[in-house]
């Protein structure tokens, strides 16, 4: 069966830095266009970067651009978002998906910055 892993949440203050990871199982990972997404409380789930299957090609949401990093080893069957200058508002819970049509998702790890 198929799963995706996050971690690395937590609670950081504002301007620090967090990196997140997705472990994938179930999957031929390197065939696999990767994301990550998030929702905060009381918004809904926006796009915040993907990957392509050779780690060539990124893509990240306006809000996050030129603060988080995205990247992935296919040989750990891992995908990473490097998360710095982190503010409140990128309080949300993270989540990994696999595929470029979204094709599974993970359960998420929490991410909290406090001001």
């Amino acid at each position: 069966q198929v799963q995706l892993v996050e971690s690395g949440g937590g609670l950081v203050q504002a301007g620090g830095s967090l990196r997140l990871s997705c472990v994938a199982s179930g999957l031929t990972f390197s065939r696999y266009d990767m994301g990550w997404f998030r929702q905060a409380p009381g918004k809904e789930r926006e796009f915040v970067a993907r990957v392509s299957w050779s780690g060539g090609s990124t893509s990240y949401a306006d809000s996050v651009k030129g603060r988080f990093t995205i990247s992935r080893d296919n040989a750990k069957n891992t995908m990473y978002l490097q998360m710095n200058s982190l503010n409140p508002e990128d309080t949300a819970v993270y989540y990994c998906t696999a595929g470029v049509a979204m094709d599974y998702w993970g359960k998420g790890t929490l991410v909290t910055v406090s001001s």
